[in-house]
C-alpha cells in the first residue's frame, strides 16, 4: 500500500515559491552545518512577515530546554538552556502537540515562560511551533519549537502560520534524518570509527578545531591592519591571545576527563580484549563461543576474568563500559 499523501499547504501562490526554493536551497546545505539551517530558516520566515524575536529550542530530559540558536532584532542571541514549568509554552506545546499563536490566550502562556529577545518590551504576536520525530508505538515524539515574535501585533496571519509550519516541518526532517543515520552507524559491529556515543574527547576537540579557526580569521585581519589602527589591533591581538588560551585549556581539561574505560580495556589480555569488543555488540555466551571459534567454558573462563578486572558485577555494565572506550 502507498503512502497517506500529505495534506496540501494553504498558503498564497507567492509564499508557495518562496518555500519551495527554501526546500531545495535547505536541500542542498552540507548536512550537520545546524548553524546555518536555522539561519537559513529565519531568513526565509523573515521574507513572509517582518519579525523581531526568532529561536530553536530542544527538548532535554524531562524540563529542561536547550536553546541552540536565537535572534533578535539582527543580532545573534547567546545559546542557553532552562528549565521549564507546568503553565510555560513548552508545557503547552506538550500538552495540546500543536502550534501556539499568540491569539490562543492573548499571549497569556508567555508571562509564565523565559523572556526571550529584548525583555524590556512583550511580544504582541507570537507563532511557535512543535518540531516531531517518528516514536515508539507509532506515536510522533515532540522533541522541540520553532518560534518567531513580533513586537507589533497581528503580523502573523493565517498564511504566515501556515508557511511557518512547513518550514518548521522541513527541518526537523532534516534532524530526523540526521538522527536516523546515527542510530543506522550504531547498529554497526562496534569499532574505534564507529560513533557510538559522544564523549568529552569528541566535544573538546571540536572546540579547539572550531576556536583556531576563528584565531586564523582574527590573524588575517591582523596581517593586514595599518600601523596606524592601534585600537584594532590591540582589540585583535587580545582575541587571538584569548583563543590561544582557551585551546590551551581545553586541551587541559580533557585531562581531567575519566580515562578509567581505556585503563579497564588496556587490562586485558588480547583474548580477553576480544571477548570484551564482542559482549559490547550483545553477543550471549553461544554467539561469542561461535564468532570466535572457541568452547563455552573458555568463553566462561574470560568473562570471569574481565568482571573481575572491570570490578563490574555484570556484563552490561562492561558492555556500556567497553562503548565509552570505543566511542573515543
Amino acid at each position: 500500500m502507498g503512502e497517506t499523501p500529505a495534506a496540501q499547504a494553504r498558503v498564497d501562490a507567492v509564499t508557495a515559491i518562496i518555500l519551495r526554493e527554501a526546500y531545495h536551497k535547505i536541500e542542498g546545505m552540507p548536512r550537520g552545518n545546524h548553524y546555518q539551517l536555522y539561519d537559513y530558516a529565519r531568513v526565509v520566515a523573515g521574507k513572509l512577515a517582518p519579525l523581531d524575536t526568532f529561536y530553536v529550542g530542544f527538548l532535554h530530559g524531562t524540563n529542561r530546554v536547550r536553546y541552540p540558536y536565537g535572534y533578535e532584532d539582527g543580532r545573534y542571541d547567546d545559546p542557553s538552556t532552562h528549565n521549564f514549568g507546568p503553565n510555560s509554552p513548552t508545557a503547552w506545546l506538550l500538552r495540546h502537540r500543536r502550534t501556539y499563536r499568540f491569539a490562543d490566550d492573548n499571549g497569556a502562556v508567555l508571562r509564565h515562560g523565559i523572556p526571550c529577545g529584548d525583555v524590556s518590551r512583550q511580544s504582541a504576536d507570537v507563532v511557535t511551533v512543535p518540531l516531531f520525530r517518528p516514536g515508539p508505538g507509532g506515536r510522533d515524539q515532540l522533541f522541540g519549537m520553532m518560534s518567531m515574535h513580533s513586537y507589533r501585533p497581528n503580523v502573523f496571519d493565517d498564511n504566515m502560520v501556515e508557511a511557518f509550519e512547513w518550514l518548521t516541518a522541513t527541518v526537523g526532517r532534516v534532524l530526523t534524518r540526521e538522527a536516523e543515520d546515527r542510530e543506522a552507524l550504531r547498529s554497526l559491529p562496534a569499532g574505534e570509527e564507529t560513533p557510538n556515543l559522544l564523549t568529552s574527547d569528541h566535544v573538546m576537540e571540536y572546540l579547539s578545531n572550531r576556536i583556531a579557526v576563528l584565531r586564523g580569521i582574527a590573524d588575517t585581519a591582523l596581517a593586514g591592519l595599518d600601523p596606524d589602527q592601534t585600537l584594532a589591533h590591540g582589540q585583535l591581538t587580545h582575541l587571538v591571545r584569548t583563543a590561544e588560551q582557551v585551546q590551551s585549556e581545553l586541551i587541559e581539561m580533557m585531562l581531567d576527563a575519566d580515562d578509567g574505560p581505556e585503563q579497564r580495556f588496556a587490562a586485558l589480555t588480547p583474548a580477553q580484549q576480544s571477548v570484551a569488543v564482542l559482549l559490547a555488540q550483545g553477543l550471549d555466551n553461544e554467539a561469542l563461543s561461535a564468532e570466535l571459534g572457541i568452547g563455552l567454558s573458555t568463553v566462561k573462563s574470560h568473562l570471569r576474568e574481565i568482571l573481575r578486572k572491570y570490578e563490574m558485577v555484570s556484563r552490561i555494565q562492561v558492555a556500556a563500559d567497553v562503548r565509552r572506550y570505543l566511542a573515543r
